[in-house]
């Protein structure tokens, strides 16, 4: 896949079928997004092309109100990948940039840039300058202009809307199953391994402490994990949260112990994703209560990992 940063690269590819958003998480809404402009630009022997915002639009135009992202930009480019796409433009959202008339940011780029043939949008999206943008004028610019536009239809579960708000809602109440079945795969974040205190290596458990390029994470708690390192994932468990036994000072921390590895780990990028939660984080007495907690955690995981499905599934994560 070929990534762009800004419009004005001339190595762009013209001819194409494409959307434009943010696609943060690219759950299952946006795969049903992503997956028609792949299909349809192979039938119309067109470049499949997403264009993508960063920083996210609120967080320029609102940023009282901006939400945490689930992806990093990195991530959400290799999901694009992934999936199929075979040219990414990335925009620098910007005051300048918002200000831009939806009309003109259609006629200007989207047709005369990109030639687009096809542009498919999110059920309800709205663009432009004070989100007056919508499907019926993409509709109405795109018969003028010749070119083919519609909206693709949401995906819900369980009577609801699939959204990035709704998937950011179930992982700070813990719902990782559900999240999961809302994105199409486990939530994951990416960390670089820091030095911690050493306290889990000296009861038994070392693990590895994380310091987090997401800023989505679950609720504080217990998770039975997999954490993929040199290209295979391993089981772990992972506590996310303040570690009350030992601290007061209320910073989060994210500690993984990965299953039968004994390697250094130190400035290592790894990922992690959440597959079930085992329990909250709560304070213990003393080391010795917290150890047999943890061997009682790590038997509920080793149960969870030796389902059926669990286990033929792992290395697909």
């Amino acid at each position: 896949m070929k990534i762009f940063h800004g419009i004005n690269n001339a190595n762009i590819a013209r001819g194409t079928v494409l959307t434009f958003g943010v696609f943060d998480g690219l759950h299952l809404g946006h795969q049903r997004i992503i997956k028609t402009v792949v299909e349809r630009a192979k039938v119309c022997e067109a470049v499949s092309t997403v264009i993508t915002f960063d920083p996210h639009p609120r967080a320029v135009l609102h940023p009282e109100n901006a939400p945490p992202l689930l992806q990093t930009l990195d991530q959400r480019l290799a999901a694009f990948e992934f999936f199929g796409i075979q040219q990414t433009i990335v925009i620098n959202f910007n005051k300048e940039f918002a200000s831009i008339e939806a009309e003109e940011f259609l006629r200007k780029i989207i047709y005369e840039r990109l030639q687009a043939k096809e542009v498919y949008l999110g059920k309800g999206f709205a663009f432009g300058k004070n989100r007056r943008g919508n499907i019926d004028l993409l509709k109405k610019v795109a018969a003028e202009l010749g070119f083919f536009a519609d909206e693709v239809d949401e995906v819900n579960l369980r009577g609801q809307r699939i959204s990035s708000s709704k998937i950011r809602e179930l992982l700070m109440q813990g719902r990782v199953n559900l999240a999961r079945r809302m994105l199409g795969r486990p939530y994951g974040v990416e960390g670089e391994v820091i030095h911690g205190q050493k306290r889990g290596a000296k009861i038994g458990f070392p693990t590895a402490n994380l310091q987090l390029f997401n800023r989505v994470i679950p609720k504080y708690g217990v998770y039975a994990t997999a954490t993929l390192i040199d290209g295979k994932w391993h089981r772990s468990i992972t506590n996310v949260g303040i570690r009350p036994t030992f601290s007061q000072s209320g910073e989060v921390s994210i500690e993984t112990h990965v299953f039968d590895f004994e390697d250094n780990l130190y400035n290592r990028c790894l990922r992690v994703r959440f597959l079930h939660r085992i329990r909250d984080e709560r304070k213990f007495n003393g080391i010795e209560d917290l150890r047999e907690q943890i061997k009682k955690d790590i038997c509920r995981a080793i149960r969870y990992f030796s389902r059926k499905g669990v286990k033929n599934n792992l290395n697909l994560i």
